[in-house]
């Protein structure tokens, strides 16, 4: 009865002291059991004040930025329209989490009669987007500018909205290549 006794005891001697630290157990209390139950507070502190630290560090990672490529190459005004609605609804689903975004309207081909002064049927839309989501930017290729000038043997103006880049082809595949994403609507 006396060695029942004994076991009885220790048992509950070392089930009580299951939690304590290192500097706090017994010397009969094995170090290594101690160290077991302890890892995983130790390293979800070290975890907290990381994040923590993360947070309030001038090097912490900026917040993503997201980056939309929307061409536009045919001259049909719905398609004009599906692009400029496309623009709309990205802007204001990112602003509404609070989150940034940079969206491109690029246009070449017959596309680039979105962007023309004297022939685009979304030009008043474009000239109100422009007031109204900053986010949203329009490139004209200035390549199909060109041809379209030789060919109709005028000056083809485009909107002020819009800027005038060399090529719109090359302009998507160097924003593809900088991580933006590519959507033709």
């Amino acid at each position: 009865m006396g060695a029942v006794a004994f076991l009885a005891s220790t048992s509950c001697t070392v089930a009580q002291h299951k939690y304590w630290t290192a500097n706090e157990q017994p010397a009969t209390y094995r170090a290594g059991e101690v160290r077991k139950a302890e890892k995983p507070r130790a390293a979800a502190e070290i975890r907290k004040r990381a994040a923590f630290a993360r947070m309030h560090s001038p090097a912490a990672p900026k917040e993503k930025e997201h980056r939309l490529i929307l061409q536009v190459n045919t001259n049909d005004p719905a398609a004009m329209n599906l692009s400029l609605n496309n623009a709309t609804n990205v802007a204001e689903y990112y602003k509404g989490l609070g989150e940034k975004v940079k969206i491109e309207v690029v246009t070449f081909g017959p596309g680039l009669h979105m962007l023309r002064d004297d022939t685009s049927p979304v030009k008043a839309r474009i000239e109100e987007m422009a007031l109204s989501a900053p986010e949203v930017s329009f490139k004209a290729c200035g390549n199909t500018q060109e041809k379209m000038q030789k060919a109709e043997n005028k000056p083809i103006p485009i909107i002020k909205q819009a800027e005038v880049v060399k090529s719109g082809v090359v302009r998507v595949i160097e924003l593809q290549e900088k991580g933006w994403t590519y959507v033709k609507p």
